[in-house]
């Protein structure tokens, strides 16, 4: 059985989302599959900028905790997508007494 997949977003009383699977959600699907590679190419960016004021020590304190603000919203958001995928991943057999993790695959995203 698949699990409901956690989505990328908060209802509007600030809740979070899932998408049932079979529920015929494949437009959903898609569309949190961009909003989660827009949010973390988003990350990237702001990672890159907080990394450039943190460098300047004459930063401003206004600019510095723009910086914060800005990656403390990214890094809930790059949680979010880490559960989301983390709830998707496959669960081991009960049988596999081996000790080992499974081997996961690595499948390009487009």
């Amino acid at each position: 059985m698949t699990p409901a997949r956690l989505l990328p977003w908060l209802s509007s009383e600030g809740k979070q989302c899932f998408l049932v699977p079979g529920s015929g959600g494949r437009y959903l699907s898609r569309l949190a599959d961009e909003m989660e590679a827009g949010q973390l190419a988003r990350a990237a960016e702001v990672l890159r900028e907080a990394r450039e004021a943190l460098s300047n020590p004459l930063a401003p304190h206004g600019e510095l905790r723009y910086a914060v603000l800005r990656l403390v919203e990214c890094l809930e958001d790059a949680l979010r997508v880490a559960e989301s995928r983390g709830m998707r991943l496959p669960v081991p057999d009960a049988d596999d007494d081996s000790g080992e993790a499974p081997a996961l695959s690595v499948e390009a995203s487009s």
